[in-house]
């Protein structure tokens, strides 16, 4: 098979990663590959062995120059200097139509950043990811996205005991995080601060005048970002300052989770245990976040002061940009083309409502377009109290229904699906997983054959928490 790589990370300074190969596996075995995307990135077909040998890291394609990043980060709000690839190898990058991608393999065995890990990944996290990743395509959102899967004939040994072993193969707009300016920013690097920085000028935003512009251009993004998420019911799970890129896409999905029912306090990730990621903290973390980066970026300005001065101001801005966004978002939600400062009272009233009377994030919202919202609270009343004002409201509006269904997704990967199928992909049957991808590949078009794939969970089924579990 022919991958057209042009790498252009690895041609920075060698202190950014390692050079390495990854570690081989025993017997490779494709799971899933991503036709449609490969096509997209001008990569030929193979058959099914080549491509679990590529996408394993037993053979390397012509053009490859495997590396692991090396990265900082703050991780709950505690600051690591030394983080990086601890079980990923970037083979290289792709340019097509004018837009580079890493493809990247994640759970491809140690690195010098393993941090006492053994590298790699069980079929689990690798499925989740596959899936999850895919699903936030198909709703709009930026992503990573998969490319293939492949189990490695290996185990892997992690709390619950023996697990059979995989390896995603994942495509991103670059893997550079804020905690890559962070590396640096610790280690007083300056120049590879500039490097790095005009890099990520030259790839992601040629248009950016200088620091400042590039903080404000970043901010944007992932204030979109942020409200996007939320307007899915969308948990990220693990905002650490190492899982923000500057792309602007969402990247590393770890114990990430929608939600069901609403709940603004909403938390799923194991290991956040104060909630400082729960789905309504989201837009506060980035802002935190965001000032994260404008501290690594201080060095490369020619008075510091001055700088601190443009940036916090930069960075005060954020919470406003946020705002807006989502106050757009959750608009169109409830069938408004714009909405107005003065419309947020209607949105998060019925935000409200439906905490209260326990009603279904995702079903609720497509139930407006469809005339049965009604029937997702426990108490019908709650709905009642609200409609009123929003219909009145809705008398301004053109083709209202047809924005609310153009928005409001039918299905979601819902937890307690992504959970069955991977305990029946361990057990030998990948017929789930197959069809969670095919459902949601089109998550704004009913589907009477997927129906049972938009219930939420029954009591029984109800998933708490979710892990990292890599």
């Amino acid at each position: 098979m022919q991958i057209p790589f042009d790498n252009s990370y690895a041609r920075l300074p060698d202190r950014f990663f390692t050079r390495m190969t990854p570690v081989p596996v025993r017997e490779p075995h494709l799971i899933a590959f991503n036709a449609p995307l490969a096509a997209e990135l001008g990569i030929t077909p193979a058959d099914d062995t080549t491509l679990a040998q590529v996408f394993a890291g037993n053979q390397m394609p012509e053009g490859a120059d495997p590396l692991a990043q090396a990265y900082a980060g703050h991780q709950f709000g505690g600051f690591s200097p030394q983080l990086g690839d601890g079980r990923a190898n970037l083979l290289g990058e792709v340019v097509r139509d004018g837009h580079r991608v890493d493809i990247q393999l994640k759970g491809s065995g140690p690195t010098p950043y393993s941090r006492m890990g053994d590298g790699r990944a069980w079929m689990g996290p690798v499925l989740r990811e596959y899936v999850l990743s895919e699903a936030m395509y198909a709703l709009g959102i930026p992503t990573s996205r998969a490319l293939a899967a492949v189990a490695t004939g290996e185990t892997v040994y992690r709390e619950p005991g023996a697990m059979p072993g995989a390896i995603l193969t994942r495509v991103a707009a670059s893997h550079i995080r804020v905690g890559t300016f962070q590396y640096l920013a610790a280690r007083r690097d300056t120049d590879g601060l500039r490097a790095l920085y005009e890099h990520v000028i030259d790839r992601h935003y040629p248009e950016a005048t200088d620091p400042a512009d590039l903080l404000s251009r970043v901010i944007d993004r992932q204030a979109r970002l942020v409200a996007q998420w939320m307007s899915v019911g969308f948990i990220h799970g693990v905002m650490n300052t190492d899982n923000t890129t500057l792309s602007g896409e969402t990247i590393d999905y770890g114990p990430c989770a929608f939600m069901d029912s609403y709940h603004p306090d909403t938390v799923f990730s194991s290991i956040d245990r104060q909630g400082r990621y729960a789905f309504s903290n989201q837009p506060n973390v980035i802002v935190w976040n965001m000032a994260q980066l404008a501290t690594a970026l201080v060095p490369l300005m020619p008075d510091a002061d001055a700088a601190v001065e443009a940036f916090t101001e930069i960075v005060h801005a954020m919470p406003a940009l946020t705002q807006s966004y989502w106050r757009q978002a959750f608009g169109r939600k409830i069938g408004l083309t714009e909405a107005t400062p003065a419309d947020e009272t209607l949105i998060t009233d019925l935000l409200s409502n439906m905490a209260h009377g326990q009603a279904d994030f995702t079903n609720t919202f497509r139930a407006l377009g469809d005339g049965t919202a009604r029937e997702q609270f426990s108490d019908p009343a709650l709905f009642d109290d609200w409609e009123s004002e929003w219909r009145t409201r809705l008398e301004q509006e053109h083709e209202p229904h047809a924005l609310m269904r153009a928005v409001n997704p039918v299905v979601i990967p819902r937890n307690h699906r992504v959970e069955q199928m991977i305990d029946a992909a361990v057990a030998g049957d990948f017929a789930p997983f197959e069809r969670l991808n095919h459902v949601l590949a089109r998550p704004f078009e009913p589907d009477p054959d997927a129906a049972d794939l938009r219930r939420p969970p029954q009591s029984s089924e109800i998933v708490h928490q979710t892990f990292c579990g890599t």
